[in-house]
């Protein structure tokens, strides 16, 4: 499903050169679950970004089942983005003054599909079990919630990949597991997650741990979950 030969990314820091990704070759099967861990400026994010279509490598290429997406134009980049990958992030990035039922509604709309929207929208809610929580505000929710409400958009579109950044990052280790939890069940109806997280009790509960050092990966293992 996802394979990237040789990625290369650099940024120019006061007049100095990081190779943020330095060579990175990379395949995920389809329906896998991994975690891609490292310390922080390890790249486990820059990768992130190029896997999820927001950012470029400068070269390498990235196959994305048959596209080779790395030489896509930006509109149809968008379009992958919106229909394929589901995004789910450590600060949750609902919109504030949007209900959860907006919040979760956006992708919908963003796909010009206003036909289905509530029922699309309150199936997805359902799943991560806030479909008592539609109309509630992120500040009126708990950090659980919040990250169900993100979850909830992220699988809206019924993208066969998520990719999570540090999902567990802001909240205490019950309400993580919690999330872990959704997170395998999501898995277990056949779609690919991957996960960056510096928390080993996360990577733990994943099929494959992916660890990157200075732009590079080290480590590939298989786990026994």
């Amino acid at each position: 499903m996802i394979r990237t030969e040789n990625l290369i990314k650099l940024y120019n820091l006061g007049g100095v050169e990081v190779r943020a990704l330095d060579g990175v070759s990379l395949t995920v099967h389809e329906g896998e679950m991994i975690a891609v861990t490292g310390a922080s400026g390890s790249g486990k994010s820059t990768l992130m970004n190029i896997l999820g279509c927001l950012d470029r490598p400068d070269s390498g290429s990235y196959w994305l089942g048959d596209e080779d997406v790395a030489q896509l134009p930006k509109k149809r980049l968008a379009q992958i983005r919106n229909r394929r990958i589901g995004f789910v992030f450590q600060t949750f990035n609902l919109l504030p003054r949007m209900t959860a039922f907006e919040n979760v509604e956006l992708p919908l709309l963003y796909a010009g599909n206003t036909k289905q929207v509530r029922d699309l929208a309150m199936d997805a809610l359902r799943l991560v079990g806030l479909e008592n929580r539609t109309h509630h505000e992120p500040n009126q929710l708990s950090g659980g919630q919040r990250q169900r409400v993100a979850i909830a958009r992220a699988i809206v579109m019924n993208p066969n990949i998520i990719l999570a950044d540090e999902p567990t990052g802001n909240l205490d280790s019950r309400t993580g597991n919690e999330i872990m939890e959704l997170f395998e069940e999501l898995h277990s109806q056949g779609r690919t997650i991957i996960i960056v997280t510096h928390e080993p009790a996360v990577a733990q509960r994943c099929g494959r741990q992916v660890h990157m050092v200075d732009g590079q990966i080290v480590d590939g293992m298989l786990q026994h979950v």
